[in-house]
This record gives C-alpha cells, structure tokens and sequence, in this order.
C-alpha cells in the first residue's frame, strides 16, 4: 500500500520495523534476481579452480640446461632457409629479449606465451649440436597438470620424453616418451597407444622430421579416449599432481651431414628451437578450492596467473588444502569427490579448547563416525571431546557441559580417599556414580573421605584401608564416640586414665574398669603414704612402717600414731638448782589437768635444765610449757635458752640460725596455763639439747605494781610441738594442701597438743592427725606396752596410750599410781574403802570433786567446799574441782565447759545463759558450729543468738547458708550459687557475680526451657541460651528433619538429604525452590556473586555490587564493561538516570490508562462529562415539564440549555480530535502490519532454505563409502595381526602355551610319582590312630580312684562315700576321701591334722615358756627396782644432809653478818631497827606438831640408814670415774674430730687425685689411639715410597701425595701433643715431652725424592719415640693409680679405726648418761633431805 501525500508531507519517519523489512526484501529479490558468475567453482562437492598456463608469471622458475649466446654470440644457422640469401644468424642471449634493443637474445624465457603482436620474434634456442637439452619448469607449490603443447622452431626432437615430480624434485616419474625410433632409443618401453589410464608408452607420432617449423608436441595426462572409472581417486589425483615438470630433449634431427663432416658450420645448423611452450593446468587443491591466490613470494598482479595458494573450503587449509583447519579435524582429510565435498567437520570441544586432531584409531572404533580428539582441554575438562572431567574433577550437574565451571575440584582428602583424592567423575545411576562423590577407602568416611570411620585412626595415604583400628582398652575409653583420636591413635581415655590405648591409669589412680571415670583415685593417705602413687591392680598405696589399709591411713595393730604433744619433757625430770617438785594425785574418775606425779615449783631467778635427747625430724618446733599459776590473775615472765652440742653446720636445716635465736623470752598471761613462746626453735634429729627454763620475774593480781617473790610458778612439763602448717602437706600450695590446711585451722586441730586431757579426735581432725604424725615419725610408733602392767600388747591408735590394769598408769602401763605399790601381774595395790569426810582416792589422800583442801595433813585440811560460786549440791555449782593456792590461799575453781570466772560465775564465750540466779545455767549457743568458740561475742550471752555467723551462714542459729550460698549449714559447707548469668532469671541475680539458688540443692532459678543446676544448658530440643530470654524451641520439621533436637548454640536443625535451612523447612544449602515440591541448584556465575546461596524461594542469585541479573552474569545499571569486569559509569549517568526514570514513569502511566479504557471502553473516559450533562438534561426536563413556570425557572432553563449546549459542542469537538488521532494510529497500525507479513514470508523463505540445507547436509553423512572401505580394511588388517599374534603363541615354541603344558605334564608326573607314598603314609596313620582309639578305650581310673580316693572307683559320684574322679561336693568343689576312707587322700588329710595339732602344740608349750620366762624377768626386774629404792633412800639422805649442813652455814654466815652489822660504827638506829625487825620477822613456816611430826619421821628415816657413810664412801668412787670418764670422753671426741678432719683431707686428695687419674687415663688413651693411627699412616707411607722407587718416573707425584699425608700426620700429632699436654696439667710434667713430641714432628719437606725419604725416617723415629714416651706416661700414670689406691685403702682403714673409735665413745657416753643418771637422782634424794631438815630447822 502506497503511502497518501497528506502522509508524506508530514515528514513523519518510518518504523524502523518497516524500514528493516523492506530493506531484507529487496535484498531477498535483488539476489534472486542476480546471474551467476560465470567462474569456476564447486560442482556437485567438489570445487575446481580455473585452469590456465602455468607459465604464466613463473617465467624466473623456468630453466634450460643449454642456451644459445649465455657467454658470448653464437652464430647459427637455418636449414629451411635454403632460397634464403641470409641463411646464417647471431644469438646473444646475454641480457633479457626486447623486440626493440635486443632481439637476438634466445633465452627459455621466450617460450612463455605474451599474447604479443609478433609472437614468432622470439624463441628459446640451445647450443649448437648438444643433442640432449633439459627444460625445466618448478612450481612454487603443487598444481593440477592436464596437457603440455611445445610449439618448435626447428625440427621437432627425434627423441624425448616428459617427467614429473610432486615431490619438488627429490623423485621423478616418466609421463610418456616421444621418439622416432622407440625401439632404438628406448628400449623395452611399450609403445602406444596406451592401453590404461596410467600406462607409460613411447610415442612416434610427434617426433617425425616434417615440419621442420611450427611442429607441435602436445601431451594430455588423461586420453580421453580411454575411460577413466573414478576421476577423484588417489592414483588419478597423484597422477595428475605435480611440483615440477622436466621435458628432456635426448636427440636431435639431422639430415645425415654431420656425420661425415665434423665442422663447426655443419653443427651450427643442428639445435633445438621453441617457439612456444604451454602448461595447462590449475593450482591442486584436492576438490576444496574453487580459486586460488598468489603463493608466498609469487607475483601478486601478474595478468593471466594461475596462482599456487588455494583460497581453501570445505574447512581445510594448506597450500594445497592438503590439510583441515585445526579445528576442523573430526573426520580424516579426504579429496572432494563428485558428489561428496569430505569437507573437514568441526571437532567438538564443547568450547574448551580450539585445538584437536584426528586419531584413526579412534575413527574406526566409531564405526567411521567421527575421529577427533581435542588437544589441551581447558577448564579442568578431559576425554575426546573434553566432555569429561579431568582426575579430580567432577561435572556440576547444574551447569551446561559448555559452561567453563561446569568441571569442579574434587574435594576429596588424597590420604582418605580411593586413587588419591579422586570422585565420581559424572553421575551414572546404573553404576552407581554420582558425580563429585568421593570414593573412600575401607576405613574412612566423610564426604571428603576426610576422617577415620569411629574405632579408626592415622589417616594416611600409604595405608591401603585408608585408616588403622583404634587400639583401645574399652574400659577406659570414653563410650559413646570414636574411641580414639582420628590422628593420632591416642585413644579418647575417660578422665582418669592415660596411655595410648586407655590402657592405663593415671598416676595416683587405679582399678582400671567401666566406671564414669575409668579409675579410681589412689588416695593415699598424705602422711601414712610414701608418695601418692598405688598399685594399678589392686589400688595399694606404699605404706610408711606400720602403716596399713589400702591408702595407708590406718595404724598397724600394736603401734600408735603420736599425740602433737608427744615429745613431753616432765617438769620432774628436769635438773635444778633445787627442785621442788609437789605431787598430786588423780581422782578416781577425773582427767588430770597436770602429765607425770605432779610439777615443780620453779622461783624468780631459778632454772629447770630440760635434756632432749632427740628429735624426730629436723624442723621447727613451737615451745609449750605447762603450769598451774599460784596466785589469781598471776602472770609471768620467762626465759628459755637453747644449748646446743656445737656450732650448727651451714648446710643442715638449721643453718640459717643465729645465736640470739636461741634465747627465747616468753611472758604467761593471767588466767592461762600453758604458755606457747613466740619463736620456735630448730631441732634436728640425732642431736642433744639441753634447754635451760628460767623465771624471770612473776606477779599477780594481789600486788598488780610491784614485783614480789612469791611462790612462784608450778611447772608441769615442757613440750615440743612439731610447726605441723609448714609440712608439705600443708604449704604445698595446691589445692588440696589449701584444703587440709584450711580444715586443720577450721577445726582448731591443732588444740590436741595443748592440754593433757585427750579425747577422741573429731572426724575431720582425726585423718589430718594421723597424716602429719606419720610424716614427723616417718610411719607409726610401737606400743610396747608393759606385759605385766598392761591387759593387752595392743594400744590405742591416737596416742598410744595401753589399757592398763587397776592402779597401774603410765602410756606403757610400767607404773604405779600414786598411792599404789606392788606393781606386777596383777596390777598395783594399794586404794582405800570407804573414804569419808568429802575425801576420795586410793589413800583417801584428796578430795573428791567439788571440794578442797588436803585430807593428809593432820590439823586443817580437812575437805571444804569449793565456793564455785556456790558449793556442791547447790543449784550454782558450776566447777569440775578446785584448789587452794598455796601462797594466796585463794580458792582456785576448775569451771565446767561453758563457764568462767574466778568463781565460774559468768558463762563462757560460745555461751549464754544467767547463772547468777537460782537455777540459771549456761548453755551452749546453738549456732550449728558456725562461729568462733573464742570469740566472746559470738553470740548473744542472755539470749544465746547468734551474732557473728561464720562459713557463709545467717540466721538466728547460724542453721542457713546466706543468700548466694547453697549447702549445708550444720556441716560447714556452704558454697557460692554458680549460676550462668544467660540462663538465669536476672531478677535473682542482684549483681553479676552474684545469684540466688535453692538453699539445700544449689539450683539456679533458671528462665523458660533452661536446665542444669548453673542454668547453663538449654533444655532438650531447645536452643540459643545466649538470648537472655530463655530457650527457643528448635521447631524442627517434622518430616525433614533426622529428629526434633538441634544445635544449642545456632539452632541448625539435622537435616535429611536434601533439605536445608535452620528448621529444615527449606531446600538445601546452594538449592532453592518449595523443598514440598522440588527443589533446584543454584545456577549463580560465581564471578557475580557474594554468596553461593540463591534466594531460597526465587532462585535469585545474591550479585556482588556492579553486578545484576537472576544469575549474577551481567553488568548492573549504572556499570560499564564485559562482565565480569564492570566499572561505575560517568558521574553524569546519574542525571540522565532520572530522567529516563521519569519517562518510564511516565509510560507506565500510560499504560496504566490504555488498560483502563481497554478495560471501559473509550466512553469510560467520558462518562463523568456524559453523566453530567445527562443530570442537566434531567433539570431541563423537570423544568419543561412543570405547568407552573415561574420567571426564575425559565431563565434556569435558559441557563441550563446554554449551558448544555456549550458542554456538547465541547465534547463534540474532543470527540472530532480523537478521531483524527485515532485514523492516524489505524494507518500507522496497517503499514506495521504490512511490514511484519513481508517479515513473515522471508522468514518462511528461510525456513525453508535452512530445511534444504539440513536435508543435504544428512544425505553427506549417510554416503560415506569410501570411509566404510577404509573401516572394513583396517579391521582387516588388525584381525590379521591378531591372528599372526594367537598362532605364534600357540604354535611356537617355546611360547607361553607350551611352556604351560611343559609345567602342567611335570606337575602330573610329580603327582603321579607321589602318589603311592602318600597313600601308604595316609594308611599308616590311620592304622596308628586306630591303635591309640583301641588302647585308649581300655584303659581305666577304676583302680587308681581306690588308690587315691578310698573306695571303688566304678561306683557312682552319688553313692560313693569316699568320691572320686570327676565328683563334686554341694559348693562345687572336687570330693574325693573322707574319714572312713583309706585312701591316699585321706592319708594325707589325717597326717596334715596331725601335723596341725602338734604344731598348736608346739606354740602352747612356747607361750607357756615365754610366759615363764617374763615372770623370771619380771622377778629379776622387782629385785634391781628394790635395789634401786635402797639407793635412791640412801642418795636422798646423803642429799638432806648435805642441805642441811650448808643451810646452817648459811644461817651461821647471816648470824655473823647481822652481828658484824651491828657492830659497825656507821650503823644508824633506823638501819639497826629495820634489820632487828626483818630478823624477828623470820620465822618457822610450820607448827611445832608439825615440826615434832617431821623430827620424828627424820629420825626413824635416819635410823633405816644406818650405812649412809658407807654408801657414801662407795659412791665417791664412782664419782671419780664418772668424773675419769668424762674426761675420757671429751679427749676422745677432740681426737675423733681430730681424724675426721684428716680423714675428710685425705679424702678431698683422693677425689681430687681420682679426677687427674681419670683425666689421665683419657690422655693415654688418646695418645694410643694416636698412636696406632700413625702407625697405621707410617705403614701407608712405607707402602707409597716403595711403589715409588719401583716407579721413579712417578716420583714428583708419589712426593706431593706423601706431602698431604705427612701434614695429616702433623695435625695427628698435633692432636696428640693437645692431649698429653691436658695428662701433664693434671698429672705430672707430660707438658715437655708432648713439646718435645711435637718439635720431633715438625721438619720441612725437600723437593726431591731423597729429601722425602730421609723426613719420613725421621718422622717413623719420631713417632716410635712419642709411643714410647706415651708408654712411659701410660706407666707413670698406672703408679700414680695404684698410689692413689693405696692411699684409698689407708683411707678405708682409717675409718674403720674411727668407726671403732666412735663405737667406743658412743659405749663411753652410755657409761656416762648412767652414770650421770645415777648422779642425778643421787643429788635429787640429797635435796629431798635437805628440804626436810630444812623444815626441821
């Protein structure tokens, strides 16, 4: 449809849709329309260039061997010019033919046809009479040759033939042979016509002598007339293919002359002359080229060349398309043929490379089909058509097989998997493939084969199974997982074993099993225990001596563990100036506050001298004196000095001590008992100390100012109590010693070792006790308790103490009670009945409790009651006992527990109650043993609260754990809540390091879905604790999920395969979709993205920023570029951004409204306009209508009518508008769809052409004969070789069949020769064993069972009384004799009885003669005691008389000092009158009853003594040998130390003459070993210098090699010399001699031969001096060891001499402490004496 001229003019363009269609339908006719060109080209497949001469622009490539007028002119001459005048000419062929300047020049360059006007002006001429001439044309590649035409000047040649070579020029093939004589100038060559399209024949036709110009020579490759079956097979294609082309001229015509004259003007007619020479043919591109283009290095414009290069097809190139494109190589290269193009096909490579090549081999396995392999797969792509994955790699199957990501890494672990880390390749259901699944090894799992299946360990790649078995014990291995490390083997052991295969416990453990832990702690006891380790087996910790039980923390029957206090020196054992010791006795059923028979009554000034004799271990030990204070509120100041034997040793324990630390001062404080000084002292083991106790000063409350002299202190003992806190299992500084220590100082446990009063140590003291005292005594002490005194040898296990028998005391039962006598085996007898008058004891000697005063004296001490506050009986009795002091005469009250005060009237810290009042009492404060029993406000004395609660409790009663604390109060164990602050309920947590829990159990208030006693875990199938909140739940799904538990920390669900996300309701990681329905892969290009994670619902990939698309492979808005590499825009994209938003905008708009109306109709636009005016009309109507009308309706009709019509004309012209524009859009909306039908037609006409096109193309694939014969002959040819293959293995010999059937026949023969042995051996023990079966059957226990068991042996196990073999008892043990049986058995039994009961026997007779034997010893013991109480009487009196006579001198001393006082001349009255008073004052501390009492017991004690002088005079004796001795005894301790002091000397020399001895000995040893190398070298040399004189030529290189081992010898020697110059430093003078050695070794070397010779003499006699010196310091060194052995035997006897020496000294000093011990009680019984006659005084 033509367009209007209204249409035209308005210069609207044309749609560009339009415009293309008609642009694409021209073209389509004006190529329909268009002729063919008529030029060669490609005919049914194959292509054929345009033929033409091939001498064309190859004039430089075209040579003859012989050319006229090259070197100079030639003449020559014409035989048909004979009418002719000038039959004779020049040819001058030195420069190039021009018609103008030189046309005498006859080069073969002329022969080329010019097309020039005179064609005939020149030719090519050879040399006069040379009869065999070449031509040669070479082609610059291969051509097709169809014919040759030679155009001769002259006679054509008598003989010639034409020749070929496609092989530029290295063969040659004859074309066909020309002559006039075949016969004679080719011989044997037949002649024509051919008879086959390749036959070579001689040819006469073209070689006669007429015309003797212009004759021409024409040859065709192809006679026509002979046919030709196929034109494109390969012997025609070769036939017709050439690179050079040879026409030899091998004879000339002549007309007979030249043979009878031979001149030159003869010759000068005879020569070949060439008009013309024409090559037909076109370049050779074996049917894949239809034109060609000028070769490399050709002329490029040379008018009418047949150039050489094909302009290739068919997808092949080369310079004759000999070749297909390189990627063009899926079928093998092939000519065209008519009919079949065999153009080259495209190798598939799926796009990963652009390189292949063709394999026959893989060309015939596919039947023909295709033949390419692709070269350099890239990508990670492997296989022919890099359709496979390379090893390691694996086909995504998201991804298209063209996609360059479409191979993945295999992830697999190289070590766990199969073939070193490779996966399945693709996926293969059928045999079971899936792609990038890797294959593990046996042992291992994984999706990466990564890890050791469970009970597997040690990855390894070397391992064929991947993994090793765990080798773990399973007792100790953790359940319930892999047993062991997947690395390293070491199995997963539960917490208390060790070992590599949980095999083990840990050290300080044992009893290897299935228990939680695996083993149980040794526990040894930290004392009772050597160390901490235990039998593995049975759990036994290594005892200290007489230490038992399986921790060792029990007390060996027999033996004891020490009181803290047991090292007690008594108060009455001490030395003295005098001592005054007051006894008291027990009350029957009161524990004494004193140790021993009472105390000592220690004055301001004096001083009690304690012997320790020993201690256990050197350590530190705290100082406790024991005493009773004299007078009320008394306090005390004293001194305690340490003597020491000698000067402490610097490296001993003690060696830090300075002399000031051995004097102590101590001050007692009122109201105490016991004093504890402020330093220890140190003490070690095997040491004697005397301590010296002096009173410095003492007071009391009576004068509180002034120090008085009063009675002074009553001194018990003096203990030494061990610093226990700084024992290791104290100070150790771990957690358990911190524990220990802490509930050592809790429980005050150290209060043992305070008072003399024991009781059972409470529960947590009793094992801390055991501990430390096994540690101090190294183990437990023997009881040794007294036989004869004791009911038992065994004692009590604190302490030590024996049950003795009545009256009987003492921790070894070896004494009498005061007041008992007689000790033996009965006791000690002795005690009173029926004491009265408040008395008690076994004398009635006291008072018994409650009451004081003492009963023994005869006037005023009678037994008052103790005022405490009240007496006994009353409701305000408070006091155990009470005394009267004794310089005071104050009453002293000995409060019950729970009291205090002078007179027990107040309650005791730890205490309330009012005691003041009638029927009060103090009780103790209920505070659940959670306060301080020292503390006095403690607790609330009126009302017994609790006021200073301890161990983290509160409460009235101190009965609850504080808020934060859990436990339980009564046993001290209140611990802080341990609350995870995340899961707890804040409202209970006040700060962060504090929460309230469950007082009892400890649980935390844990928030919602919260668990475990901290709140720390979520509860099962809940998760996220971290949210403060509580628990979530997981909401796993129910389907998808492996169960409803999750991850407590990220809530991830354990999804089924192919599920995913947190709650496993959506598809799995790198999936997409409604997992209910399908889910897909993410198909992301990961050069976009950020995240491999699609939107889990759209499949929208996640783009990285720049990058956009659903798949992230394209540059987003506002970037520039190829993706991946996409740049920002210009910054002024931004401004036209927002205006093409706007426009888009803005055409969504109009959208929206064009579906608007097609939706209403084009009225909808309108219908607001219509309505309204059709609400006019209405008005008009109404109006109209009325009958009445009034002036104002009409002219609101007259208004609304105009108004109307305004409005219609409005709408009408609108209306118009619209349909103008809308006419406009219909044409526009025709031409479109004219357009888009000329559109439709080409796109039908190409459809069609595309359908012709791919039904050619199948007819080309299916018409492949020519590959089908080159399958079928290559199958051939390899069935061929298989067949020669299989015969000679079979058929050969030898071969591998022969060689088998030789094997097979050897192995029958072998067999057969066997046979008969093997079957006579089978028979042979199948005999034997028959034999053996028979005897066996007959053999019976019937007489052995009688024999051994009693009774007949075939009666049953049921009946038979004796039993038998095989019979059992009920317990399941073996019967066999009894008591009426006479068996072996029961023979045995019966003496084993009998055996028994004598030795019972044996025992009792034993018993009864030890028992014997201790009441002789017991006797013999009595008798010594009496012997001894005989002396003690007779020292005491000896004792009393010696005081009293020195009181007397010192009282006659006063007397006389008095009267020389008052007799001297400065005396004043008032001195006079003071000492007058202070003399009357003295009087006489006792009654005259009393005095007449005492006077009477001397006197009769004096009588009983009447050999008092002449024990005295004995004991003088023995005084001087004590004293002898004792000087003995010093003399020879001063001697003793004497010879240790050399001893020690003698040593120090020896050690240090052992030191060079052995430094010595490394010397010699050294310079021997030297000594052999250079001999060894030496013996080398003498070897090379004889090879040297039987070779003197080699002489100069024999010297060089003597050289470089005379300078190793140098350096030996040098060595050597180092070495015995260390001997001489250490041993003696070796030093010269090694100088001397060294200065032997040194020499210069000559040049010539004799020169060496004359030095390595003189360096052999070297050598053999040093050994010889080294011999000498060898023997040198052996006298000194044998002197230093002498001197170490010298050593030996001496200290043996000293050991004897000391053994004697140690005998002296026993002698010593005897005597001294006897001495000692001599001076006690003297000062008993005095005492009394003092009294008497």
């Amino acid at each position: 449809m033509e367009l209007t001229s209204r249409e035209r003019g308005r210069g609207q363009p044309l749609p560009w849709e339009l415009r293309l269609g008609l642009l694409l339908s021209v073209l389509a006719a004006t190529l329909a329309q268009a002729p063919a060109p008529d030029v060669p080209g490609c005919s049914r497949g194959s292509c054929y260039p345009a033929t033409g001469d091939l001498l064309v622009g190859r004039a430089d490539r075209l040579t003859a061997s012989s050319t006229c007028g090259l070197n100079g002119p030639q003449p020559y001459c014409i035989v048909s010019h004979l009418q002719d005048e000038k039959k004779c000419f020049l040819c001058d062929s030195r420069r190039p033919f021009s018609a103008r300047d030189n046309p005498h020049s006859h080069r073969i360059q002329n022969v080329v046809t010019s097309f020039a006007p005179q064609r005939r002006a020149a030719w090519w001429q050879s040399e006069n009479g040379i009869p065999a001439v070449t031509i040669q044309l070479d082609l610059e590649a291969e051509f097709h040759f169809t014919h040759l035409i030679m155009t001769f000047k002259t006679f054509r040649p008598a003989a010639m033939l034409v020749e070929r070579s496609a092989d530029f020029g290295r063969t040659w093939h004859v074309y066909r042979y020309f002559s006039y004589d075949c016969g004679a100038d080719f011989p044997g060559v037949p002649l024509a016509p051919p008879r086959h399209w390749d036959d070579v024949v001689c040819e006469s036709r073209y070689s006669e002598i007429e015309p003797s110009t212009e004759g021409e020579v024409i040859y065709r490759v192809l006679d026509p007339a002979i046919p030709i079956p196929d034109p494109y097979s390969s012997r025609i294609q070769n036939l017709l293919k050439i690179t050079n082309l040879r026409v030899n001229l091998t004879r000339l015509h002549t007309l007979g002359d030249n043979l009878l004259d031979p001149r030159r003007e003869i010759r000068e007619k005879y020569y070949y002359a060439l008009y013309e020479l024409v090559v037909r043919g076109n370049c050779f591109c074996y049917g894949h080229a239809s034109e060609c283009a000028p070769a490399p290095g050709a002329p490029a414009h040379a008018e009418g060349m047949v150039h050489g290069a094909c302009i290739c097809k068919h997808n092949t190139r080369g310079l004759n398309c000999e070749q297909c494109q390189d990627f063009y190589r899926d079928l093998p290269w092939r000519p065209a043929e008519d009919g079949h193009s065999h153009a080259c096909r495209k190798c598939e490579c799926h796009g990963h490379t652009h390189s292949c090549h063709f394999d026959m081999a893989v060309y015939l396995a596919s039947g023909n089909v295709s033949g390419g392999v692709c070269d350099g797969c890239q990508h990670n792509t492997a296989g022919r058509h890099c359709e496979l994955c390379r090893p390691f790699f694996y086909r995504d199957p998201t991804k298209d097989l063209r996609d360059p990501a479409v191979c993945r890494s295999c992830d697999c672990d190289p070590m766990g998997s199969q073939d070193g880390g490779r996966c399945d390749s693709h996926d293969d259901p059928a045999l079971g493939l899936v792609s990038g699944q890797c294959r593990c090894k046996e042992h291992v799992v994984g999706t990466r084969c990564q890890q050791c299946r469970d009970g597997f360990f040690g990855l390894s790649i070397s391992d064929r199974l991947g993994c090793r078995r765990c080798q773990c014990n399973a007792r100790g291995t953790v359940p319930g997982s892999t047993p062991c490390d997947p690395n390293s083997g070491s199995c997963y052991c539960k917490r208390l074993v060790t070992g590599r295969g949980c095999d083990r416990c840990l050290p300080g453990h044992w009893g290897l099993s299935h228990d939680l832990l695996g083993c149980r702690p040794c526990d040894c006891d930290v004392g009772g225990a050597l160390d901490p380790q235990c039998d593995e087996g049975t759990g036994q910790c290594h005892c200290r001596q007489h230490m038992v039980g399986r921790r060792c923390e029990q007390v060996q029957p027999g033996y004891f563990r020490p009181f803290l206090d047991h090292l007690i020196w008594e108060a009455e054992d001490t030395r003295g100036q005098v001592l005054d010791v007051v006894e008291r006795l027990v009350t029957p059923g009161e524990t004494p506050s004193w140790t021993g028979s009472g105390f000592v009554r220690l004055q301001e000034g004096q001083t009690l001298e304690f012997l320790v004799a020993s201690v256990p271990k050197a350590m530190d030990y705290d100082l406790l004196l024991r005493l009773e204070p004299q007078v009320p509120e008394q306090w005390a100041e004293l001194e305690l000095i340490v003597q020491r034997p000698g000067p402490v040793p610097a490296h001993s324990l003690c060696g830090h001590l300075v002399p000031k630390d051995d004097r102590i001062q101590g001050t007692l404080q009122p109201h105490a008992r016991y004093l504890i000084f402020p330093n220890p002292v140190c003490l070690e083991p095997g040491i004697s100390y005397k301590l010296h106790l002096k009173l410095v000063r003492t007071g009391g409350s009576a004068q509180p100012e002034t120090p008085y002299s009063g009675p002074g202190l009553l001194i018990d003992s003096l203990v030494l109590l061990p610093r226990v806190l700084v024992l290791e299992m104290f100070s150790g500084g771990d957690a358990a010693a911190l524990e220990r220590q802490a509930t050592f100082e809790r429980y005050q446990c150290h209060e043992e070792g305070l008072v003399p009063s024991k009781t059972s140590p409470s529960e947590a003291c009793a094992p801390l006790l055991i501990s430390l005292s096994t540690l101090i005594y190294n183990g437990a002490l023997p009881c040794q308790c007294n036989p004869q005194g004791s009911l038992s040898s065994e004692c009590n296990p604190h302490g030590g103490q024996c049950l003795c028998k009545p009256g009987v005391v003492g921790r070894r039962c070896d004494l009498c009670a005061p007041g008992y006598y007689g000790f033996g085996p009965t006791g000690c007898q002795g005690a009173c009945l029926g004491c009265r008058d408040h008395t008690g004891g076994e004398h009635c000697e006291r008072c018994i409790a409650g009451f004081h005063g003492d009963p023994r004296l005869p006037y005023g001490g009678q037994c008052r009651p103790c005022p405490c506050p009240e007496g006994p009986g009353s409701q305000r009795h408070f006091a155990t006992s009470c005394h009267q002091d004794e310089y005071s005469q104050q009453i002293v009250c000995h409060c019950r527990a729970g009291y205090t005060g002078l007179r027990c009237e107040a309650c005791a810290p730890g205490h309330f109650g009012d005691p003041s009042r009638p029927g009060g009492r103090c009780q103790l404060c209920e505070c659940s043993g959670n306060i301080d029993p020292m503390d006095p406000d403690a607790c609330d004395p009126h009302t017994g609260q609790c006021l200073r609660c301890l161990h983290h409790t509160e409460g009235p009663h101190c009965a609850h754990c504080k808020p934060g604390f859990h436990g339980q109060a009564a046993r001290q164990s209140c611990h802080r809540c341990t609350c995870n602050l995340l899961g707890t309920n804040p409202q209970q947590c006040p700060s962060p390091d504090q929460c309230h829990c469950d007082p009892s159990s400890g649980q935390c208030p844990c928030l919602p879905n919260v668990q475990g006693p901290s709140c720390d875990r979520c509860a099962p199938n809940f998760w996220n604790l971290t949210s403060g909140h509580g628990c979530q739940p997981c909401a796993c799904h129910p389907s998808r999920a492996r169960g409803p538990t999750c991850n407590e920390f990220t809530g991830q669900c354990h999804c089924r395969a192919g599920f995913g996300g947190r709650t496993c309701s959506e598809c799995q990681e790198l999936h997409w979709g409604d997992p209910g329905l399908q889910c897909h892969a993410c198909d992301c290009d990961s050069r976009g993205i950020d995240t491999p994670q699609c939107h889990r619902f759209t499949g929208h990939c996640s783009c990285r920023p720049g990058v956009s698309g659903v798949r992230c492979d394209q540059c987003a808005r506002g970037f520039s570029g190829i993706f991946p590499a996409c740049h920002p825009c210009h910054a002024c994209f931004g401004d036209w951004d927002r205006v093409v938003q706007d426009l888009a905008a803005r055409t969504q708009r109009l959208e929206q409204r064009a579906q608007e109306l097609q939706q209403t109709g084009v009225l909808g636009a309108f219908e607001s306009s219509f309505w309204h005016m059709q609400e006019k009309l209405g008005i008009v109507q109404g109006i109209v209508g009325a009958r009445n009308t009034s002036a104002a309706s009409t002219a609101q009709l007259v208004e609304a009518t105009e108004e109307l019509r305004r409005e219609i004309g409005e709408a009408t012209e609108h209306l118009t508008q619209l349909e103008a524009d809308l006419t406009d859009v219909q044409d526009e909306n025709f031409n479109a769809n004219h357009a888009l039908s000329g559109l439709e037609r080409d796109r039908l006409a190409l459809n069609l052409t595309l359908r012709q096109l791919d039904q050619h193309l199948d007819l080309l694939k299916h018409s492949n004969f020519l590959g089908a014969y080159d399958s079928i002959r290559h199958a051939h040819s390899q069935s061929a070789e298989a067949e020669r293959r299989a015969n000679t293995s079979a058929l050969a010999v030898p071969s591998p069949v022969s060689n088998s059937a030789s094997a097979r026949h050897r192995t029958e023969a072998l067999m057969d020769a066997q046979k008969e042995d093997f079957n006579s051996k089978h028979m042979a023990n199948q005999r034997a064993l028959g034999k053996l079966s028979a005897h066996t059957h007959t053999l019976s226990l019937t007489d052995i069972n009688e024999l051994v068991c009693g009774a007949p042996g075939d009666a049953p196990c049921a009946t038979s009384p004796c039993g038998g073999a095989g019979c059992r008892d009920e317990d399941g043990q073996p019967r066999c004799g009894g008591l009426s049986c006479n068996g072996a058995a029961a023979t045995a039994d019966l003496a084993l009885g009998r055996a028994r009961h004598t030795q019972a026997e044996l025992q009792r007779a034993l018993a009864e003669g030890g028992s014997i034997l201790s009441r002789v010893a017991e006797t013999r013991r009595q008798a010594s005691e009496a012997q001894q109480r005989a002396q003690a009487a007779l020292d005491k009196a000896n004792a009393s008389r010696g005081q009293v006579e020195q009181a007397n001198q010192e009282l006659q001393e006063l007397i006389q000092s008095v009267k020389d006082f008052l007799n001297q001349e400065g005396a004043d009255p008032d001195s006079i009158e003071m000492v007058a008073t202070r003399v009357l004052e003295l009087s006489i501390p006792a009654s005259a009853e009393q005095i007449q009492h005492l006077a009477g017991a001397i006197a009769e004690r004096v009588r009983s003594l009447a050999d008092v002088d002449a024990i005295l005079a004995r004991t003088v004796g023995d005084v001087r040998r004590a004293e002898q001795l004792l000087q003995d005894a010093r003399r020879a301790r001063s001697w003793a130390e004497d010879e240790k002091q050399k001893a020690e000397t003698v040593q120090a020399a020896l050690e240090e003459a052992q030191r060079a001895q052995g430094i010595a000995q490394g010397a010699i040893r050294g310079a021997v070993a030297d000594t052999r190398d250079t001999e060894q070298t030496l013996y080398q040399v003498q070897e090379r210098m004889a090879g040297a004189e039987r070779a003197l030529s080699s002489a100069g290189e024999r010297a060089r090699q003597l050289d470089a081992l005379l300078e190793a010898l140098k350096l030996k020697r040098a060595g050597n010399s180092l070495a015995a110059s260390t001997a001489e430093e250490t041993a003696g003078s070796a030093q010269g001699r090694a100088q001397e050695a060294e200065q032997l070794l040194r020499g210069p070397l000559g040049d010539q031969y004799q020169t060496v010779k004359a030095l390595a003499e003189r360096k052999a006699q070297g050598v053999l001096a040093a050994q010889a010196r080294a011999e000498q310091l060898r023997d040198e060194a052996r006298d000194l060891l044998q002197a230093a052995q002498d001197k170490l035997q010298r050593l030996q006897e001496l200290e043996g001499t000293y050991e004897e020496n000391e053994r004697a000294l140690e005998s002296k000093a026993a002698q010593l402490d005897g005597l001294e011990a006897r001495m000692r009680s001599v001076l006690q019984a003297i000062n008993l004496q005095v005492q009394i006659y003092n009294t008497c005084q």
